[in-house]
This record gives structure tokens, sequence and C-alpha cells, in this order.
């Protein structure tokens, strides 16, 4: 089976994990701070703060924000659970804007009609690895007096007028290490920011709200070995197991990227040649590159006279896996219990999406000969069941 994603694993990322298993630091090692400091040099970013998941890394930023009960943030249903259920954890709302219909990502005029006295937050996801609006959010958080959180779980090497995501002008930006996406760690997460005090609380959060620098203890520390545990936080760290290999993959980064971009091209000349109507390529964007962590085709399954579903089975039957990106949050009993007033609000954008999407493979050890083969079936099976 050709998966959809699959991480990229070499003799070196297998090196730097046993030269660690050899140390005498599995985890709170010095490799937290190398990959910290490795990566926001990476992104041109001030500060970066390394956790065990993307999720955490989006509750970290949340709870460090201070977002909580009787507030709002204001984000896209078509995205993984973790973008709106980190809020819950915190005690926050969501609202759900409508998107791009040919891209999936968050649409800026559907965002500033949800803007309220409660609102505090926006975030816009990456879908796929491309972009979404940065400027037109960043100009809505500023004239509200908002705070811009950038989901870049899918986003890590794409870029935006220039500047690599994350180091742009958002208050925070977080980014996934599971293996589907550019680097692994196995799990883990990131979050880079601009901000020196809101990095030293993620940093507090991550390892259960524990202070040790004397500079910021509420008392004078009775010696070297004191701390304090001065708020509720969570065990949230990332080893440095996961770290060494962290650093090995994001050598690696620029790379893995490129020929996620060429694997695109490729796509693309050959969807166009195969389906001269019906199937659809992401589209390109002059201002911004995608960093491709999906290929997610948009198909009018009403003109093949089939089914996604159909599709998605015929394909795996002959070794091609595909994923959907994503059911819509609101889909989802979760979300529909926890926000039941955002239920019958029209989404256009995201119900074209979501009807057309179909995520094809796509990650760097694919082959010129896998994406040939892909469009052949994927041409052979939409023709067989029209």
């Amino acid at each position: 089976m050709l998966p959809y994603g699959r991480q990229s694993i070499d003799e070196a990322d297998i090196a730097a994990v046993v030269e660690v298993l050899r140390s005498p630091f599995l985890t709170c090692g010095p490799l937290v701070g190398r990959f910290e400091q490795a990566l926001a040099k990476h992104l041109g970013a001030n500060h970066a703060s390394v956790c065990s998941s993307g999720t955490a890394a989006l509750h970290l930023v949340y709870a460090a924000l201070d977002l909580g009960a009787g507030d709002e943030i204001i984000t896209t249903s078509m995205t993984f659970s973790a973008t709106a259920a980190a809020a819950y954890y915190v005690g926050a709302t969501v609202r759900f804007a409508d998107v791009d219909p040919r891209t999936g990502n968050l649409d800026p005029a559907s965002v500033a009609g949800l803007i309220n006295s409660r609102t505090r937050a926006i975030v816009p996801v990456h879908l796929g690895g491309l972009p979404a609006d940065l400027d037109e959010l960043r100009a809505l958080s500023d004239r509200h007096g908002l705070v811009l959180i950038e989901d870049a779980c899918h986003a890590l090497g794409a870029s935006y007028r220039g500047i690599p995501i994350g180091g742009g002008r958002s208050d925070a930006t977080v980014f996934s290490f599971h293996p589907v996406k550019h680097i692994t760690t196995g799990e883990g997460g990131a979050i880079v920011t601009p901000n020196a005090a809101l990095k030293r609380r993620i940093d507090r959060l991550r390892q259960h709200g524990i202070e040790r620098d004397a500079r910021f203890m509420q008392q004078p520390p009775a010696g070297s070995w004191a701390y304090e545990v001065q708020e509720l936080g969570w065990n949230y760290r990332l080893s440095d197991l996961q770290c060494a290999l962290g650093l090995a993959q994001l050598g690696k980064l620029e790379r893995f990227v490129a020929r996620r971009r060429e694997l695109a091209a490729m796509y693309r000349t050959q969807l166009a040649q195969a389906f001269p109507a019906g199937v659809t390529a992401p589209i390109e964007q002059e201002d911004r590159e995608s960093a491709y962590h999906l290929f997610a085709v948009a198909i009018d399954f009403t003109r093949f006279a089939t089914t996604r579903a159909r599709v998605t089975d015929e394909l795996a039957k002959c070794g091609v896996g595909t994923q959907v990106h994503y059911i819509p949050l609101l889909h989802h009993p979760l979300h529909a219990r926890r926000c039941p007033d955002e239920v019958a609000r029209p989404r256009p954008g995201t119900d074209h999406y979501y009807e057309r999407t179909l995520s094809l493979p796509m990650f760097p050890a694919m082959t010129d000969a896998d994406v040939g083969e892909v469009v052949a079936q994927l041409h052979r099976v939409l023709g067989d069941l029209k």
C-alpha cells in the first residue's frame, strides 16, 4: 500500500538517537535547547519551545495567553480536532468561520463578521501546507486588539510573501512533528514566538508549572536544589531522544520540502493531462509557497456518477492509500455539543471544499513512477465507476 503520508528515516537519524541512548541524559538534557535554537534560527524566529505534540503546543499557547472562560477564539471547521479542543481545555469557546472553497483556508471576511467583545484570538490553519491570508488576518487582529495564533502543523517549510511560516508577525505559531509531517520526532510539537515572556511561561507550563530560575521565584531559594511550583502545568516535555531525531531531521527539511514540491508539480501536470475536467489540483498562489504536507485534489464526484467512498475503496484495492482532510469539526458530536450555536450557520465554502476533497499520497520517498501510478489508477477508477 502506498500511504497518503509517511516518515523518512535514514541511518543518520538512527545514529543520532543511538548516541543519546549512550549519553547521561535521555530527557531534560542539552539537546532540548539545541533543537529549540536550531528551529528558531531556521525559521528566523526569536524563540522556540518544543513539547510533546502539536496538540500540547496549542494547549500551551492558549493557556500561556490566559484564554479561558468567557473568551472566544475564531478558527476554521476544516481542521483536525485539536485546534478547537485545545481551546475547550482552557474553558474558552470556539466560533467557526467559513473558508475559501478553493483552498480550505480561513476566509478573512467571514472572520470579521464573527468578531465581538468576547473574541480574544484568531487561529488560522495552513491547510495542507498552503499559508492562509496572514496579512489580512493580522490587520483584523491589530484593529480589534486580538492575538493571532498560527496553527502551522501542516506548514513547516512553507513561506508567505517571502517570510518563512513561523518567522512573521503572529503572536505565536504552532508546529507538529508527527511522523506524516515534514520532519518527525516520533510525536512532538513546537511553538515559536517573538515574545520572550510568552516563551518563559510556555516553558514553565510544559513542566508542571515549575520555576527554577531564582530571578523569577517568589521566595529566595534555600539552595541550588530549590524550585517553586508557581501554577498548574502539565508534563508536555520533549525528550532528548526525540530532540536528537528532530535535529537530524531538521537538517534535511529543505530537501524534504523541495521533493514534495517536485512531486506536486508532477501531479499537477499529469492530472491536467488525465482529467480535462472534474479533478482539480490544489491551487498555487503567487505570494506564498506551500510546503505540501498534503496533496488534496478536488474531485467532482457527481460528474463521475460516483461517491468518494467508492473511489477510496477502489483505490485501496489497487494499493493507493488516500485520506480526507478533514471532516468539518461541526460534523462531529463533540464539537456540535460544545458549540451548539455554531451548527446551523451556513458555511458554503466549507461545504464545497469538504464535498470534493481527497488527499493523494505525498511524502518525500515517493518516486516519479509512484505519481504516475496514482494518477493512472485514479483515472482508471473514475472511468470504471462512471
